[in-house]
């Protein structure tokens, strides 16, 4: 049986696991409507490799007691004062761009970030989206080498494309 990180090996003999950027689109998942335990998200795609990097990005209206809930969950937040979406593209491409990072796993359900999916792979990155199935698009789910989802019970699905 392959392991799941076994499909994102480019050379077995750099690394025992790739490494992982994961950024989290805060504004587009975390809503109380969504029920997203971050801890459950980090658990899954720890299953790919290593998180190297979990960051979350919020707007200037988050709360203290939300950016505080972030850091205990192990993540570092980066708070925009404009367009989340641009920030997150923005250091995302910088992941891309680094040697240090083998796979670029975005958790949103927004479109917009398609074209960061399709420079990380022709950059010779694995892709990754973390969505749950309320509002995901297809679009996003198309464009990644493994989808991981969310259902209304907090269960997790993997799907693996390409």
């Amino acid at each position: 049986m392959m392991l799941m990180f076994d499909f994102l090996k480019k050379n077995p003999k750099k690394k025992e696991k790739p490494d992982i950027a994961l950024l989290v689109d805060g504004p587009n998942t975390i809503r109380k409507s969504m029920k997203v335990d971050l801890v459950k998200v980090k658990r899954e795609v720890q299953k790919y490799g290593n998180i190297r990097v979990a960051k979350v990005y919020l707007d200037q209206y988050a709360s203290d007691k939300l950016i505080e809930a972030m850091v205990n969950q192990g993540f570092q937040t980066e708070i925009t004062t404009g367009d989340v979406d641009v920030t997150m593209a923005i250091e995302a491409m910088e992941y891309v761009m680094s040697p240090d990072i083998d796979v670029i796993a975005l958790m949103t359900r927004d479109t917009d970030y398609r074209p960061v999916l399709v420079k990380a792979r022709a950059r010779g990155k694995r892709t990754m989206i973390v969505a749950n199935d309320v509002g995901f698009s297809a679009a996003l789910r198309n464009t990644a080498d493994i989808v991981i989802i969310f259902n209304e019970k907090e269960e997790a699905s993997h799907i693996l494309n390409h």
